[in-house]
């Protein structure tokens, strides 16, 4: 009759033994997370220098100053420009009727022949200048038509091997302020065209971005201010500037929403101008990524963004890792966030210490 008791006496003390073993291991298991433990994975330094913060715009690349060439001629289309070229000061563009048009560099559009006895005008300002940087004007451009300036045409037209009359009836010179970019065309060779028939799309030859602004933005858009452009299908970049802010206005919707005025959303267009055309070598038109800077620090402590942690709900810290690679959490203010970093502040972080960060 006792050894039933005995023996549950044995159980009970093993029990408890088991459980007090279990405690201990817990209780050590605790202690040993929260020593400092040595660390040799990943690890970056705290640094110190200035961050930029970007508001990222989706923007449109093309060329600028689009429009629609039309004959200042009646007849038959004899010649057009390839499309996808560029003509430049004094390149032949097209032929209508037997007359020929030139290329010539001026922003003021030609209105009139150019003969002698016409008057004086910022045309012929314009036409002396394009003939003098073709090397057939010798004087100072002056403005006025006279023998000089129809020396210079004769010169000009014998070397196009056209007859050598000195004057340039309307049409046969098209002003623009640079070199033309030809676009699609909108007629053929051997078609009959009148001075409204269009002959081709155009536009300059520079290259520029336009992007919307959301309203709330609009701080942002200021002329002179410089903007990352990144291309696309690569990780290649490179920078414009703010050549042009607009107006605030309504950003086209849905037309066949109910509520027309709750779908309105206000937007400002900005046109930026690539630093570095060459740097768009290839791309004719493109979606782009444009950042604007919207705001910066100088001489801020930083840190990658994989190096913050979690201590609570809301704190933020790092694991700094000392010489001998143990590791401690510091808690730390969190700043300005910045492409990858992040600035922060606090008693325990300083420059150059390491903190730890995911493996990649």
């Amino acid at each position: 009759m006792n050894r039933p008791r005995s023996a549950r006496a044995v159980a009970a003390a093993a029990l408890l033994a088991v459980g007090a073993l279990t405690m201990s291991a817990c209780q050590g298991s605790s202690a040993a997370s929260d020593a400092p433990q040595s660390f040799d994975g990943a690890t970056a330094t705290v640094e110190r220098g200035d961050l930029v913060g970007e508001t990222t715009v989706q923007g449109n690349l093309r060329y600028a100053d689009s429009y629609v060439q039309k004959s200042a001629f009646n007849g038959v289309i004899t010649a057009l420009p390839t499309p996808g070229t560029t003509l430049g000061q004094g390149d032949h563009v097209y032929t209508v009727g037997g007359a020929n048009a030139y290329l010539l560099h001026g922003a003021v559009p030609a209105w009139r022949a150019f003969e002698e006895g016409m008057n004086d005008g910022q045309d012929v300002v314009q036409l002396e200048t394009a003939l003098s940087a073709l090397g057939y004007f010798e004087q100072t451009p002056n403005g006025h038509f006279d023998w000089n300036t129809i020396v210079a045409i004769k010169k000009w037209q014998k070397a196009l091997s056209l007859p050598q009359d000195g004057t340039l009836p309307l049409g046969s010179v098209l002003f623009a302020p640079e070199d033309l970019r030809v676009g699609a065309l909108k007629a053929r060779v051997g078609d009959t065209a009148t001075t409204e028939t269009e002959l081709f799309t155009a536009s300059s030859s520079r290259q520029i971005v336009s992007a919307n602004l959301k309203l709330s933005d609009q701080a942002l858009g200021v002329v002179g201010n410089s903007v990352t452009i990144r291309l696309p299908g690569s990780a290649k970049s490179t920078t414009g500037t703010i050549s042009a802010v607009e107006p605030p206005t309504d950003k086209p919707g849905d037309t066949s929403s109910s509520n027309k005025e709750a779908s309105k959303e206000r937007i400002v267009p900005v046109t930026i101008t690539p630093d570095d055309p060459s740097a768009l070598e290839g791309l004719q038109e493109a979606s782009v990524s444009l950042g604007f800077t919207s705001e910066s620090r100088s001489g801020v402590l930083s840190v990658p963004l994989g190096a913050l942690v979690a201590l609570s709900a809301d704190q933020f810290g790092v694991e700094v890792v000392d010489e001998a690679g143990s590791i401690t959490r510091v808690p730390v203010t969190v700043g300005l966030f910045a492409g990858d970093r992040v600035e922060v502040s606090g008693d325990g972080i300083a420059e150059g210490q390491r903190v730890v960060v995911p493996n990649r």
